[in-house]
This record gives C-alpha cells, structure tokens and sequence, in this order.
C-alpha cells in the first residue's frame, strides 16, 4: 500500500499562484473536506457520485464567475396588492457548452446544468492505456461553433495527455474562451497545460505533488470512471480478451 501525507485546503500561496491568473485553486475548507471523501478507498460508488456532484458544483460555480451577462427588464410582484415594479436584471450572454470527457466526465455534467441549464452538452471519448497518447473514440462536437465559452469537465488531471487533447479539438472548433474544470491535478500535469495554452482558464480543487514514471497521479483518488460506476480493473494484457475469458477478480 502506498502511503502519503494529506494537506488538502493547506497549500501554500505561492503553489497557488504560481501557474499564472488564469488558473484558479479552491481554498475553502468544505471542499478539501469533499475531496478527502472522495479519496478514500470506503467510499462506494454511489457516495462518490454524490460528492463528485458536489465537488463540482462548487468548482462549478466558481469558475462560471468569470461568464458576461446583459440587462434584461422584468416585473417584480409587489409585497401589497396586486401591482409589480419594474425592475433591470441580468441575464447570460454567453452562450456555454459542456465538453465531459468520457467516461469520467459524465460524473460532472448534471452539476454543471443546474449552474446553466441551457448549455450544450457535448461528450468527447478519449482512450488512453497506461504511459500512452489518448486516442478519440468518441466526439458529439458540432460542425459548427455556435459557443462563446466551452467548460471541459475531467475530475483528474495526472499527465495531462487527455486534456491538452481535448483542448487542441475544442481550438479547431473554434470556441473563443475555454475552461477546465477538474477536481485534482497534477502539479507536472497543469504545468503542461498552462505552458502548452496560456490562454486556457482552468479551476481545480487541489493539486497533487507525486506523478510516477507511469503517469499515476498520487495520491490522487483511483480511477474516477472505475469508482463512480463500480466497474473492476482490467489488466492490460487482457483487454481484448472477451470478459468470459478474463482472469476472475478477488475483489
């Protein structure tokens, strides 16, 4: 087993700030609190959904912070009588589509829509065996660009491979503003990020030290996908096997 110190909700000001303005890492106490849940090898799959939820809720709104909106004229029912006052609100400008990566990503998107209910939700399918380029199987994206803002959702950022893949297909599309949004991050792996696209916003809960010679994040929290639907690991060497003909798990 292997074993690490946790600080989460305790890193310093200059391993926040370090990576530049655009990137944004939580302080709050609750979600440190979330994250630890989230880590744990007791937490089940329905209870690592759940906080995923709101983990990223939380992550959610705060990167959101930075959308445009524009007046709008509404009518505000009085407190007496059958009368209403006019009143200048504010509206979305933007236009926002969701970009989950699958199969992890998906965990994020129903948080995501309670914060912008009408964006688009756009899945992108990424592949990627250990120490390996992702490959694409899968990609929703529109033929057109119709988004001022597209938020990539990925809960863990270890070598950044996928991410910055995803990135590269989001500036092909053409989307002016994108922003990841994740949970944990490698420090190596958001270092990738920022220096590959300076231009790219990215909000995280907090950022993880240890990445080995192998791209395994630590501590990190295991393979989202893997803990939020409850499926087993399968061995490299077996996975083109047909499932009948795998080795049987202990678990």
């Amino acid at each position: 087993m292997c074993t690490t110190d946790g600080t989460d909700g305790e890193q310093s000001e200059t391993a926040i700030t370090n990576f530049g303005p655009k990137v944004q890492v939580s302080k709050h106490p609750v979600l440190s609190h979330k994250i630890t849940v989230l880590r744990s090898s007791s937490t089940g799959p329905s209870s690592f959904r759940a906080v995923l939820r709101e983990v990223t809720y939380h992550l959610g709104y705060e990167a959101t912070s930075m959308l445009k909106t524009r007046p709008v004229a509404i009518s505000v029912p009085a407190s007496v009588g059958n009368t209403h006052v006019d009143y200048q609100g504010q509206k979305l400008a933007d236009r926002v589509a969701l970009i989950p990566i699958m199969r992890s990503g998906l965990g994020m998107t129903d948080s995501m829509l309670e914060l912008v209910p009408n964006a688009g939700v756009y899945h992108i399918g990424m592949y990627k065996k250990m120490a390996q380029m992702p490959v694409q199987y899968y990609n929703r994206l529109p033929r057109e660009c119709q988004a001022d803002v597209a938020y990539v959702l990925d809960p863990v950022i270890a070598t950044a491979s996928t991410v910055k893949s995803v990135v590269g297909i989001l500036k092909k599309w053409g989307v002016p503003t994108i922003h990841v949004i994740c949970v944990i991050a490698s420090r190596a792996g958001l270092k990738e990020v920022t220096e590959q696209f300076p231009d790219v916003h990215v909000t995280v809960g907090t950022i993880d030290e240890t990445l080995t010679d192998k791209g395994v994040l630590l501590p990190g929290l295991g393979d989202p996908g893997d803990r939020m639907f409850g499926t087993p690991l399968v061995d490299d060497d077996e996975e083109l096997l047909h499932p009948s003909k795998r080795k049987r798990s202990d678990a």
